[in-house]
């Protein structure tokens, strides 16, 4: 992951869209039943569990409340004006690729792990280095904390840690265990999950954009329940020196409009026949039109990111790379804004 101290100015228009919260449109299953290699217990993904005791929070701990803008319902929203130059620059003929599954590939396993721990979890001291746009710890990291690509994984090598008796999330980038417990990482981010806060503007996080990487993460058990409801985080090769909302950070020195900034959101075309998709592929597909997917980070062209899990069937998924760039288009989604400085948006 690239990174870069650029700041960027976010123009927006704030307009009246129905889009986020309790009284928007709820997402519509997909067809049919989930594959039973979906089915399973709850959690986030495939999980490390500490060896801490669970205790029940006082309320469901979601990701991020229903008027988050990762929750937003943006099927309506009118097309951007730079639709086509951005869907052209990333590629309109490159196919779709899920860039999560079970199993491993090339003897690594693929996705970005989930961890989970309860309270009692301790604390441990992380150093970072960009310390100046990253949350100081402790952060609570057992030792068995998963790696994204594995312990020995020289990619973004991401830890996310989900707290689900603080509700909170913690998560790394360039994350290395030191031998007395400690971690080393490149970033780091909190997000308190039952809160729309954003990071200070100009701010990276685990992720290049400085978004949340949990909040975009398609989830095996979601699933398995039928339906996603909220966008999917994806990459794209270049982007530009700017970002808009609700990013907070831009990863390029490139100042051609004509690459899309951190943050664009996009929807699958609603035209886009998915029907014949198997069950895992047809929610993930459904989801995209409905929630879209939030450009985060650099990387290969629509490779949209999930949790590394084994009730995933890559089968099933596999469907998802019948899809090409052509059938993506760029949305307004400064129209769901209610303030630059909050993820909460427009009901």
């Amino acid at each position: 992951m690239k990174r870069s101290a650029a700041l960027a100015v976010v123009a927006v228009i704030a307009m009246g869209v129905s889009g986020c919260g309790s009284s928007g449109k709820k997402a519509a299953p997909a067809a049919g039943p989930a594959s039973a290699a979906a089915q399973g217990a709850g959690g986030l993904g495939s999980v490390s569990q500490a060896p801490s005791a669970r205790v029940s929070a006082p309320r469901a701990c979601t990701v991020f409340p229903a008027d988050n803008v990762w929750h937003a319902d943006v099927s309506k929203l009118p097309v951007h004006r730079d639709s086509a130059t951005w869907v052209g620059s990333i590629g309109a003929q490159a196919h779709a690729h899920p860039d999560f599954g079970a199993g491993l590939i090339d003897g690594a396993p693929f996705g970005i792990p989930v961890t989970t721990v309860g309270q009692g979890q301790a604390g441990v001291k992380v150093t970072f280095d960009y310390a100046d746009e990253s949350d100081k710890g402790p952060y609570p990291i057992p030792r068995n904390a998963r790696i994204e690509g594995g312990p020995n994984a020289d990619g973004d090598r991401h830890v996310i840690v989900h707290d689900t008796a603080a509700c909170k999330v913690y998560e790394l980038y360039a994350a290395h265990p030191n031998a007395d417990g400690s971690w080393k990482a490149g970033s780091g981010a909190v997000f308190d999950l039952r809160r729309n806060d954003l990071r200070k503007a100009g701010w990276t996080s685990a992720d290049a954009a400085g978004l949340s990487i949990l909040a975009g993460l398609p989830r095996a058990e979601e699933v398995a329940k039928g339906r996603i409801d909220h966008a999917i985080r994806f990459t794209a090769p270049r982007t530009q020196k700017a970002y808009v909302w609700p990013a907070r950070h831009a990863a390029s020195s490139s100042t051609d409009a004509n690459l899309p900034p951190m943050g664009a959101r996009f929807r699958l075309k609603a035209g886009v026949d998915i029907s014949k998709f198997p069950a895992q592929a047809r929610v993930v597909a459904q989801a995209l039109k409905q929630y879209g997917a939030i450009l985060a980070d650099n990387g290969s062209p629509w490779f949209f990111s999930g949790t590394q899990d084994d009730r995933w069937s890559n089968d099933q998924l596999n469907a998802l790379k019948t899809l090409k760039g052509s059938d993506f288009e760029a949305v307004d989604g400064s129209l769901l804004m209610v303030d630059a400085n909050s993820a909460r948006c427009k009901p």
